[in-house]
């Protein structure tokens, strides 16, 4: 069966004229001699238009996924652009390494992680994934191969690093890992009332905790206003022989692509209503499997699918910290006045580790990420209202999880974005860049 290339979201629609997949490194034909623009495209997991290519060519890279050299000592590893995180991971947490940072799906591969800058639940102590990034080959449209690094073609690197792909093909990259003692996480979640109170977990577990993140109840007002489960936890230190042996993770395939109706606001108030009650405890501890904890929604294949043909609407923002409960608060308000809220909320603080990335979007702040089922005009205005929210702030929207936002929003999010224009391959871009800047092919 032909491969189908959407973007997660399955929005917008998009039509590409070629697909080349190169099987090695070397196998990568001579970009200039094809005649519409490029785009390299890993296993599609971002939410919008910036891994597509409308009427033009993709690259896609899953087959350069290859492992090149890992350092058990010193946990350093270098694989082709193309490997997905969950195929390092069975290498990796057996030789005691994890990720130094790793996204909400382990179904990412390397290259995006980096063209994407993923940051995870452990912002505030490790930066971004880019931030890990010790090297990387980059091969331009005309043929010439750049290593990047902090000290070598720099302003590459960091125009790479969150660049979405456009300023070139990403071969292989190294990068550092961290040491664990097995594969299980030493996991608390704790229910909390309001949005006060979520603030004050997020900043006594800061110092204390690695891993921390909270899933918000966005449907609902009145005194369930702000509610929601926090998330806290670190690697466990116990030695693996006193552990279970853990088990394949189980994976359940969502079993059809739902109708539009499926998902309305009396729904996502039950589910959401389910999920607030699934913890029985003020307070609970767990010691669990990495999987679980890292990767929730990765046990449910084609999850996407829940949000019917019409697809559906990421949408991530960051905003000062400084204002943040009071921002963050408008946000939801507005939200859930509109019914069109969702069951599948992150809420998190970020720290001030600056990324390399020049147009990195984390940032110090408090970042909301939720999902929209797209309901056309009416889904667009809610989330253009969003956006004055934002930026009103001084916020940001994340590209990565964007298929709509303004020009006037991506160029008031991103302050380095003409210093980042000077390093785009004259031969690649995307829909969303064609979108939001008006520039490419």
């Amino acid at each position: 069966m032909k491969q189908s290339y959407k973007s997660w979201g399955l929005y917008p629609p998009a039509k590409h004229k070629d697909v080349i997949k190169p099987n090695w490194i070397n196998d990568v034909q001579d970009l200039s001699k094809i005649k519409t623009s490029v785009l390299p495209y890993g296993l599609g997991r971002s939410y919008g238009d910036n891994c597509l290519n409308n009427n033009n060519t993709l690259l896609d890279t899953s087959a350069i996924s290859r492992f090149i050299e890992f350092d058990k000592k010193s946990g350093v590893i270098k694989c082709e652009a193309g490997v997905s995180f969950a195929e390092i991971l069975k290498v990796i947490v057996p030789s005691g390494w994890f990720f130094p940072v790793t996204p909400g799906t382990k179904f990412v591969t390397v290259g995006g992680a980096i063209a994407n800058d993923v940051h995870g639940k452990n912002h505030h102590t490790a930066g971004t994934f880019g931030k890990h990034v010790i090297c990387f080959e980059l091969l331009k449209s005309d043929g010439k191969k750049h290593i990047c690094s902090a000290t070598e073609n720099t302003e590459l690197y960091q125009a790479t690093i969150g660049g979405m792909g456009l300023t070139g093909l990403i071969l292989w990259a190294q990068f550092k890992l961290k040491p664990i003692k097995n594969d299980y996480i030493d996991a608390e979640t704790i229910k909390f009332k309001n949005l006060d109170e979520f603030f004050k977990l997020s900043e006594t577990s800061a110092k204390d905790y690695e891993y921390i993140v909270s899933w918000i109840d966005c449907s609902n007002g009145g005194k369930s206003f702000g509610r929601g489960l926090f998330f806290r936890g670190k690697h466990s230190i116990v030695d693996k022989s006193e552990l279970p042996k853990p088990k394949p993770p189980k994976r359940i395939p969502f079993p059809f692509t739902a109708p539009a109706f499926l998902l309305n606001k009396f729904t996502i108030k039950i589910v959401n209503a389910v999920i607030y009650r699934s913890q029985i405890k003020k307070h609970s501890r767990v010691t669990k499997h990495y999987d679980p904890f890292f990767y929730p929604l990765d046990s449910i294949l084609n999850w996407n699918r829940m949000y019917g043909k019409r697809g559906f609407f990421q949408y991530q923002c960051v905003v000062p910290l400084a204002d943040g409960g009071r921002v963050i608060k408008k946000i939801i308000e507005r939200i859930t006045e509109s019914g069109m809220g969702s069951f599948l909320v992150v809420i998190k603080t970020m720290g001030d580790i600056k990324s390399p990335g020049m147009l990195s979007f984390p940032r110090e702040g408090v970042t909301l990420a939720l999902d929209f089922a797209n309901r056309g005009e009416k889904t667009l205005l809610l989330l253009s209202a969003l956006d004055g929210i934002v930026k009103s702030a001084g916020g940001a929207l994340y590209p990565c999880k964007d298929a709509r936002m303004s020009k006037e929003t991506f160029y008031f999010s991103y302050s380095r974005l003409n210093e980042f224009k000077k390093h785009i391959d004259p031969k690649f871009s995307s829909g969303q860049w064609r979108r939001l800047s008006g520039e490419g092919g």
